[in-house]
């Protein structure tokens, strides 16, 4: 929607709302800024005739004089009117005059013990959303033209347009949160005033763990005061993005599944017979031969002497690429043989060849990790603070994911391509993985 529409928006609300009274919530901020511009009015009519009064006493003043005076009252007035307007636009009853905060945003909030609790304490819009002072606070004032904007143009302007952009809007939330370590909600909490042994016992154990680790009170608190987003959308969204533009990248010669996908041992027939096993998700291949649908491939990794029916990417670390059938892995072409120092464990560095279909695969390599990363952020990071992938060891992940799962609404197949991106990001993994 652009300027045209902004306009037309404007003085349509102006026209059909001017005669409503100043406590109508429909009228309260153009009743607002017209108390704004009275108020500075008012004071620049007093600061005149006092101009005035002073004019007429029989001192003579150069022009030079004259001019500091008006520039002192402007100074003045503009210092009153700009404070004046930033005290009345500090307020919850500022913000949910607009609909949309009013019949959203507000609506969630009376729900919650920000709003309603036993102590009798309440903490309003600015309290959470606005610096108390200084740039901070300036600041804030100019980014939230932006939803003034939104509002009066339309983009968030019905309950299912706000909920399309809710997950993106709280991003920007929760990122400004991170960055100022959540200084509105340290405004009323502190680690040093906890008492911990009236808190619930877990409770007690993840704020002194969240306190000793350094984190901030959004990393675990997201959903405090408004309903959360739907978490799955932005990464589900950015999956269906690679899918739709993967038959543009299958051209190369190195691809990387998408999800698990069959292999077979052979070029089948039609859509495909008994498969040989599967490729996994994020498994990277090196293209042999195509044709028509499907691609005879190259998977490069390691087989545990005794357990060559799984392909992982390196030796001892159990990330796993591929699995096959006995048959299939008595055909893996044997390179090397190592012990690993660690376990004493043999270990064969190898290749299988394989036929599989080539619209489970893209080229697009940074946009699977990214599809990875918000996954992760999505289901790890809303309920606390989501250690960084190479926090962990690769096969210390598995055994966290398992753990994990059971508190995610991710599918298997999730659960499946979430372990392998932090896998191949884990501490212990080649940077070039």
């Amino acid at each position: 929607m652009g300027l045209s529409h902004f306009v037309y928006n404007f003085t349509t609300f102006v026209k059909g709302h001017r005669h409503l009274p100043l406590h109508h919530p429909d009228t309260l901020p153009l009743h607002l800024i017209v108390i704004c511009l009275r108020t500075v009015g008012n004071q620049m009519k007093k600061i005149l005739k006092a101009i005035g009064r002073f004019m007429k006493r029989p001192v003579a003043i150069g022009g030079a004089g004259i001019f500091a005076i008006v520039g002192i009252a402007v100074g003045v007035v503009g210092y009153i009117g700009f404070h004046t307007a930033l005290e009345m636009t500090t307020s919850t009853e500022f913000c949910i005059s607009c609909h949309t905060m009013r019949d959203n945003n507000f609506e969630e909030y009376k729900t919650t013990i920000h709003y309603t609790n036993p102590v009798g304490v309440r903490a309003g819009c600015p309290d959470c959303h606005v610096p108390k002072a200084g740039w901070p606070l300036y600041k804030a004032k100019i980014l939230a033209a932006r939803d003034v904007w939104g509002e009066l143009t339309g983009s968030i302007d019905t309950r299912e347009k706000f909920e399309q952009e809710r997950l993106r809007l709280a991003k920007i939330v929760w990122a400004d949160m991170k960055a100022n370590d959540s200084a509105q909600c340290r405004s009323c909490h502190s680690f040093e005033a906890m008492d911990f042994e009236h808190q619930k016992p877990n409770a007690a154990k993840m704020m002194q763990k969240a306190m000793k680790d350094g984190d901030t009170c959004i990393d675990c608190h997201k959903g405090i005061a408004h309903h959360l987003p739907d978490m799955a959308s932005g990464y589900k969204s950015l999956f269906k993005n690679i899918a739709a533009a993967a038959p543009d990248n299958r051209s190369a010669d190195t691809l990387y599944a998408m999800s698990t996908t069959k292999l077979f041992a052979e070029k089948p027939e039609g859509d495909g017979g008994r498969a040989a096993g599967n490729i996994l998700p994020l498994t990277e291949v090196h293209v042999v031969e195509r044709n028509g649908d499907w691609m005879k491939v190259r998977i490069d990794g390691w087989m545990q002497e005794g357990m060559e029916r799984v392909l992982v990417k390196e030796m001892g670390r159990r990330l796993f690429l591929a699995t096959v059938t006995q048959e299939m892995a008595e055909k893996a072409k044997v390179l090397e043989t190592k012990t690993d120092p660690d376990t004493d464990l043999n270990w064969k560095e190898g290749e299988i060849t394989v036929w599989t279909r080539i619209d489970d695969f893209t080229s697009e390599k940074t946009a699977l990790a990214g599809y990875g990363e918000e996954m992760y952020s999505a289901a790890c990071g809303a309920c606390h603070s989501a250690p960084a992938p190479d926090h962990f060891l690769a096969n210390q992940w598995m055994g966290i994911v398992k753990d994990m799962k059971g508190n995610t609404a991710l599918s298997k197949e999730e659960v499946r391509y979430l372990q392998n991106y932090l896998q191949l990001h884990a501490k212990d993994m080649p940077k070039q993985s």
